[in-house]
């Protein structure tokens, strides 16, 4: 019996990684990789022009993150299933991957059968969450009620956290020491923050979260 084979885009900034990714899923029974991409923005056209089923994507890749990404492919174009295999696993990431639309979570240490269980599932439409991620993500839906009108639902998290303080007058070295992380990583998330609020600068971005009611400090 013959069996359907699924169309694949790889997606990941790091060569050896992507070629590697590749040729393991074109060794693969009922998997055609059918284009790959160098980050989130080649992604975009490389989807676009190939139109696979599914679209196996990184997250953290310069130019455009594979979360942006995500959101771009699955809000302009219906077809293409897109499942993220990442080294990341923070519960903040994955939560707004799910949001961006990404259909899947799986982490790079998975074996080949359950990479390609997770494509098999992507493409017939299903939800699929590597082991260690599918009851953290049960029970962040069981324990935490979706909120309503949340401000910049296109922010992580961390993001929000970030612009509260920084929309509170707090300088990056104030914020990195604040957040536990390093004053580079803080630049990162704030130029990641200007991009999706489309905010020209530091004072724009600060404006529009006091508007929406960051940075008070009562």
């Amino acid at each position: 019996m013959s069996q359907s084979v699924v169309s694949v885009v790889v997606v990941d900034d790091h060569q050896i990684v992507r070629e590697g990714l590749v040729a393991l899923l074109d060794a693969l029974e009922g998997i055609e990789v059918v284009g790959s991409a160098v980050d989130g923005r080649d992604a975009i056209h490389v989807v676009a022009e190939v139109s696979p089923e599914v679209v196996v994507m990184d997250i953290q890749m310069p130019v455009l993150d594979g979360i942006e990404a995500t959101r771009h492919i699955t809000s302009t174009q219906p077809h293409p299933k897109v499942l993220m295999l990442t080294m990341n696993e923070d519960d903040d990431t994955i939560m707004t991957a799910i949001r961006a639309g990404a259909c899947g979570y799986l982490l790079k240490g998975a074996d080949a059968m359950e990479v390609t269980r997770a494509i098999a599932a992507a493409a017939s439409g299903g939800m699929v969450f590597g082991a260690s991620i599918a009851a953290r993500v049960a029970g962040f839906f069981s324990a935490r009620p979706v909120a309503a009108d949340i401000a910049f639902p296109e922010l992580t998290e961390r993001e929000r956290e970030v612009l509260d303080l920084l929309a509170a007058g707090r300088s990056n070295q104030d914020i990195a020491r604040h957040v536990f992380v390093s004053p580079k990583t803080v630049r990162n998330m704030v130029s990641s923050i200007y991009a999706k609020l489309h905010a020209a600068d530091r004072a724009e971005a600060i404006i529009r979260a006091r508007e929406a009611g960051l940075g008070r400090t009562d």
